[in-house]
């Protein structure tokens, strides 16, 4: 009886104040939509709006040509997990228990995501906003990390990490399809399944007074590389003398560019696209032996140096972002977290590190106080021995170590921005600098558990 008359206030609360499938209202009266659409190893130059020759992607193009391009936007962590704990957590990854990559089996899992730490669905609901996750998670494969669990009032996606097959949607033989907290086993790419959920979704919420927050994770581009044939067709024959493994890539990305497009022409269909704020950017760098383009960029995906952490990212919003508009500052994928927040009119309710950059979005000024910013990832294996590899940027300069087994290196990024010249023993005052701030970042996150304790 007890939880009959819990449930009943509980449901006439939700249609006092979140009343369904009403006109929405005008852009004056409430925050914008917010799509924010994350791929997976997509390479800083793997867009043609960098002039890249062999690819197409116009969609995303458009988001630039639209908005603002961002030249010099840095994921948190050259590898998944982590980027997304800093994304959704405004705050630097190993400070919310996620130095590294989160995976099945507890012996090769490298990371558990604060179960106390505030994610960005639950702020947005603050304000009103209804909360929802279509594609990867990989934050958490069980209770309390699930995202449900976590502020999203809707999940529609894979809970996991990559998959070990676009079209059967399996890893480790583990079915990873999820449907809010159930499972199930579409059929279809994962690349048109996500598609196609997030169409239905903004069409959904076409009629609700809520505005929406809808996070669209790719899986793709991520290995395997599996474009469906007709793509891979096409770029065969539109580039003849194209390596394979490359066109494999391409064909991957271009039939994810395709998929955004209809997701971007839904909202104009709903009447949604003038109020909806369009977020476009990577997880980390390009995964170099799938032949992704980092352009004049060093190394890739899992690396420290620039090719593993700068992304292709841009930002449209009409009518309040310049057309065609640059922005050259350096950003994180955390900065996002506060810039959205300050966008819905709220303050993190949470200490964080992400540093809002609405301000250069809306009317071009860009935040002069310089600041550190560091990057950091755990992994086991031989090659990293469950130990850390770093990096801080400041300025110009940037010291990194891209093994737990070598001497850090230091490098003046304006001069040499492909990191040729190690410049530690040249100049090692700068060194020593960089090395106590770097000490300090670690120090503090150190202080926060990343295993999941035990029962």
């Amino acid at each position: 009886m007890v939880y009959y008359w819990i449930t009943s206030i509980t449901f006439f609360l939700t249609l006092l104040f979140f009343p369904l499938h009403t006109q929405q209202s005008s852009s004056e009266d409430t925050p914008p939509n917010i799509l924010l659409i994350l791929t997976d190893d997509q390479g800083y130059h793997d867009v043609s709006y960098y002039g890249t020759a062999d690819l197409q992607t116009p969609y995303i193009d458009q988001i630039a040509a639209e908005g603002m391009r961002f030249d010099n936007f840095y994921a948190n962590c050259p590898v998944c997990s982590p980027t997304r704990a800093a994304l959704l957590t405004g705050r630097y990854q190993d400070y919310v228990g996620v130095p590294g990559v989160i995976r099945t089996h507890t012996d090769n899992s490298w990371g558990y995501l604060d179960p106390t730490a505030t994610l960005l669905p639950e702020q947005l609901k603050m304000a009103g906003y209804h909360t929802a996750i279509i594609g990867k998670w990989h934050l958490g494969l069980e209770s309390p990390n699930t995202p449900v669990e976590r502020g999203f009032d809707y999940f529609h996606g894979w809970l996991g990490d990559m998959m070990d097959d676009y079209w059967t949607h399996r890893r480790h033989d583990i079915n990873y399809m999820r449907l809010n907290g159930k499972e199930i086993d579409p059929e279809g790419h994962a690349t048109d399944l996500f598609t196609q959920w997030s169409v239905d979704y903004i069409k959904s919420q076409a009629d609700d007074n809520r505005p929406f927050f809808l996070y669209l994770a790719y899986n793709a581009p991520h290995f395997p590389v599996q474009p469906p044939q007709e793509w891979l067709d096409k770029v065969r024959q539109r580039e003849k003398d194209i390596d394979e493994t490359r066109a494999q890539l391409v064909a991957f990305i271009e039939h994810m560019d395709d998929g955004i497009g209809k997701v971007i022409r839904a909202l104009k269909e709903s009447g949604q696209y003038d109020n909806t704020i369009i977020i476009f950017s990577s997880d980390n760098g390009g995964h170099l032996p799938s032949k992704a383009n980092n352009g004049p960029l060093r190394d890739g995906k899992q690396s420290m140096y620039e090719g593993g952490l700068k992304v292709p990212t841009a930002i449209s919003w009409p009518g309040k972002i310049t057309r065609g508009s640059i922005s050259e500052s350096s950003h994180l994928s955390m900065d996002l977290y506060p810039t959205l927040l300050e966008l819905a009119g709220l303050e993190p309710k949470d200490s964080i590190e992400g540093r809002s950059f609405l301000p250069e979005l809306l009317n071009g000024t860009q935040t002069s106080s310089e600041r550190p910013i560091y990057f950091s990832r755990r992994e086991g294996g031989i090659r990293y021995g469950g130990q850390s590899i770093y990096a801080v940027r400041l300025g110009n300069w940037k010291l990194l170590q891209n093994s737990p087994y070598k001497a850090y290196e230091l490098y003046h990024l304006k001069e040499d921005p492909q990191e040729q010249h190690n410049l530690r023993e040249e100049e090692p005052e700068k060194y020593e600098e960089l090395n106590k701030l770097l000490m300090l970042h670690i120090q503090k996150g150190g202080q926060v558990r990343w295993q999941k304790p035990e029962r």
